[in-house]
């Protein structure tokens, strides 16, 4: 951990290159085998949004691994705008949020059933897609109120939130993408725990259309005749190939780091990174927000809302609570 740090705080020497550290997204080329894509890892920032609400672990790891996906993807917004992940399920843990505001400001929470998710628990297997449950995942590109949303939708059935992004690409951009996400909670010097995450996506972008573009699912509007399949181009499998001896520990291993992994999985072909993006955990919450959709309430519902002579409202993302005067609303 120390040397991770030495790392970071002093500029790099001829032939080195510096580290971006915890919570930064690592932009990544690999030129050779026509290969985009993004890698992080996600340390005290991740820490600070799961343990402020205190969350049992089977649904801190879930939400960790819908914080890594919107970072990974939110980064790669080239306007002002905000990326949304949400998922709506049957399942003891019925709902994920986490949106990303560019440039780098995240925020997440996470709904559960106490009592079903206790039950589930006492079996001993609470793998992922039975936290879930059934339901939908949905991705949306908002670039702000004058702007037209764009949203993808995912069908939630015994998949992972991992295979869901596989499928989201393969429906809405036709991209050839894989990733990889990774999840631990870390003993740190001190005995102090910490939850960590991290991830890895690629995305094969060669010039030619020809080369680039996935057949299209069933049920798509392309040739019905035409199955999902991955694309039989070389380098394309070799990337898959690659991608497929990343070990979990290597995703989230702060001795390791972004760029390292990213070394040693395309030093044959040569990997250029980029500077890396920071992540800061920063809710859009405000006291004027707040006030203005309580100002659009009758009269009746500030009257409901008011208890002990006044309205208190607490953000669920970051828990930060509001507290007003019901006169302020008096004339509404």
């Amino acid at each position: 951990m120390l040397e991770a740090l030495r790392l970071t705080e002093r500029e790099p020497k001829l032939g080195e290159f510096g580290h971006a550290g915890d919570d930064h997204v690592v932009p990544f080329e690999v030129g050779p085998l026509d290969v985009r894509g993004r890698a992080v890892q996600l340390g005290p920032m991740l820490d600070a949004i799961l343990s402020r609400h205190d969350y049992p672990e089977p649904v801190a790891r879930l939400l960790a691994q819908a914080c890594v996906l919107t970072v990974l993807l939110g980064t790669s917004l080239k306007f002002q705008g905000k990326f949304i992940l949400q998922t709506r399920t049957d399942g003891p843990v019925d709902m994920l949020v986490a949106d990303f505001t560019t440039p780098h400001a995240l925020r997440a929470y996470a709904r559960f059933d106490a009592g079903r998710l206790a039950a589930l628990t006492a079996t001993g297997d609470t793998p992922a897609e039975a936290l879930l449950g059934t339901g939908v995942l949905a991705l949306t590109i908002d670039q702000g109120e004058h702007m037209q949303r764009y949203q993808g939708i995912v069908q939630l059935d015994g998949i992972s939130l991992e295979e869901a992004a596989r499928v989201y690409f393969r429906q809405s951009e036709q991209i050839p993408t894989d990733l990889r996400l990774g999840v631990a909670k870390l003993v740190m010097p001190g005995g102090r725990e910490q939850w960590r995450a991290g991830g890895l996506l690629a995305q094969f972008l060669p010039q030619a259309p020809e080369r680039m573009r996935l057949p299209d699912l069933p049920g798509g509007d392309g040739d019905p005749a035409e199955t999902a399949q991955e694309p039989d181009d070389n380098a394309w499998q070799e990337l898959l190939a690659l991608l497929a001896t990343v070990e979990p520990v290597e995703l989230i291993d702060p001795l390791v780091g972004a760029e390292r992994l990213l070394y040693r999985l395309f030093h044959e072909h040569g990997v250029r990174v980029f500077g890396g993006v920071e992540v800061a955990d920063r809710c859009s919450c405000s006291r004027g927000k707040i006030h203005r959709i309580l100002s659009g309430f009758t009269p009746q519902e500030i009257k409901e809302s008011t208890e002990d002579g006044a309205i208190k409202v607490a953000c669920e993302f970051c828990s930060t609570e509001y507290a007003f005067d019901p006169a302020e609303f008096a004339a509404g």
